[in-house]
C-alpha cells in the first residue's frame, strides 16, 4: 500500500464500484504512508463508511468495524471477560486445590478474554483497516478514551498488562457531525470533508455500481438527485439512496423517468412525510430539468 500510486489507488477503487475524488485518494495514500488516522466528516450517505470497506478490499486485508453509539464504553469497544466460561472453569476445578493466585491467573488469561473491535484490531498479525464509524454518536468520555489508543496504539488491561499493536492498523474515523469533536482528537488525525457528489461524479458512481443501467436513466437520476439536494428537505438523500432508487427503477424495468414512476418510487429516496409533500408538489419541474 505504501508504494501504491495515486492512479493505481483510484483505479482499484473504481474497479470495485467506488468513484474517488482526488482529495480522498490522496488522503488514503497518506493514511498508508504516514500511518495516521483519517477523520472523514460529511453528510450521511456520501460514502464515508464505504471508503473504509473498499480500502480493506483493495489492500486485501481484514476490516474491523466499531459502530459508535450513545453510551458506548471502553469495555464494549475493547475487551470483556468471558464470565460464564470463568465460572464454569472455577466449578470444574473446585476440588483441585492450588494457590489462589494461580487460579486467578488461569481464569484471567487470554483464553478467557473476549476481544472487542479495538483490541482485535491491534492484535492482528497483518495490519487491518480499523473503521471507527460515526464517532460523533459516542460520548465525549469515550472520545477521550480513544486518544491513547490513536496516539500510542496500545491498551492496558490490568490483569494482563500493556498490549501494543503487532501491526499498526489503517484507521478511518467517520462523523456525520451531529456534535463537534474535540480538538485533541482532530490533532491526532488527518482530515477530509466528503460532500455530496457532483452531477458528473454521481453518473459515474451509478454506472460503476450498476453497469447494466442505461446511460439516459443514470443521467436522469443524477440530475434529479442534484436538484433534490438544493431543496430544504428534512433529510437530504445521499448516494446510498441514489443507488437504491436506481436499482428499484431497473427492477421495475423503467428505461426513463416519468411522473408516475417518480411518484411511485419516492420512498426509495425520501424518508420523511413532509419531504414527500414538498417534492411531490415540484415533481413536474424536477422531471422537466432531468
Amino acid at each position: 500500500m505504501t508504494t501504491l500510486a495515486f492512479e493505481a489507488l483510484a483505479s482499484a477503487f473504481e474497479g470495485r464500484g467506488y468513484v474517488t475524488s482526488a482529495p480522498l485518494a490522496t488522503a488514503l495514500q497518506l493514511v498508508a504512508a504516514l500511518r495516521k488516522p483519517l477523520l472523514i466528516e460529511g453528510p450521511a450517505g456520501v460514502g464515508k463508511t464505504e471508503s473504509a470497506k473498499t480500502l480493506a478490499d483493495v489492500l486485501d486485508t481484514k476490516l474491523v468495524r466499531l459502530q459508535c453509539y450513545e453510551g458506548l464504553d471502553a469495555a464494549s469497544a475493547l475487551y470483556e471477560w468471558n464470565y460464564p466460561r470463568q465460572m464454569l472453569r472455577i466449578r470444574m476445578t473446585e476440588g483441585e486445590g492450588g494457590r489462589l493466585e494461580e487460579r486467578e491467573a488461569q481464569i484471567f488469561g487470554p483464553d478467557f478474554l473476549l476481544k472487542r473491535p479495538l483490541l482485535e484490531a491491534i492484535t492482528q498479525s497483518t495490519a487491518p483497516v480499523l473503521l471507527i464509524d460515526e464517532v460523533d454518536r459516542a460520548d465525549e468520555a469515550f472520545e477521550a478514551f480513544l486518544l491513547e489508543l490513536l496516539a500510542e496504539f496500545q491498551v492496558t488491561i490490568p490483569e494482563l498488562g500493556t498490549i501494543r499493536a503487532v501491526e499498526r492498523p489503517y484507521v478511518i474515523l467517520t462523523s456525520n457531525r451531529s456534535r463537534e469533536l474535540s480538538d485533541a482528537l482532530r490533532r491526532r488525525c488527518l482530515y477530509l470533508w466528503l460532500d455530496y457528489p457532483t452531477f458528473e461524479q454521481e453518473v459515474r458512481i451509478l454506472r460503476a455500481k450498476l453497469p447494466n443501467m442505461n446511460e439516459q436513466l443514470a443521467v436522469q437520476v443524477a440530475r434529479v438527485m442534484a436538484e433534490l439536494r438544493t431543496l430544504p428537505l428534512g433529510k437530504l438523500p445521499g448516494v446510498a439512496e441514489s443507488l437504491d432508487w436506481a436499482q428499484a427503477l431497473m427492477t421495475l424495468h423503467r428505461e426513463v423517468l416519468d411522473e408516475d414512476t417518480f411518484s411511485q418510487t419516492l420512498g426509495c429516496i425520501l424518508k420523511l412525510r413532509e419531504d414527500w409533500q414538498l417534492v411531490a408538489a415540484q415533481a413536474p419541474r424536477l422531471l422537466a430539468r432531468a
